[in-house]
């Protein structure tokens, strides 16, 4: 019998191969990016101590794209950038989620980029 599959549970595979080998640390912490249909979310966080140091995501104020596309994702990935930077964090390792790095995750780690986070 031929069975659906379930995409949750294989993004979850795939996320969770990915962060034995990443973990973020206080100098260089990890840059995550998680999405669905209607947001887009981007953490920096310090693995070692289990803390959420920036956060930004498509439900914030200051961000004017509320959908997740492509726009959107440069937005929040531009504003991550600079919070990140006001903090004193410029290095960082990037966490796809378990995504593909297609799209919205490349323009999020794209502007990211281009904004002043090395990775």
């Amino acid at each position: 019998m031929i069975t659906k599959i379930d995409r949750k549970s294989e993004r979850a595979r795939r996320h969770a191969r990915v962060r034995t080998k990443i973990s973020g640390t206080a100098e260089c912490p990890r840059l995550a990016v998680t999405k669905s249909n209607k947001n887009i979310i981007a953490q920096i966080i310090d693995d070692a101590k289990g803390t959420t140091l920036v956060y930004v995501s498509t439900l914030d104020k200051d961000i004017k794209t509320k959908k997740a596309n492509v726009e959107a994702a440069k937005e929040v990935g531009t504003a991550i950038a600079k919070k990140a930077i006001d903090k004193n964090i410029k290095d960082v390792v990037f966490d796809r989620g378990g995504f593909i790095y297609h799209g919205v995750v490349k323009a999020l780690a794209e502007a990211a980029r281009e904004a002043g986070l090395n990775f």
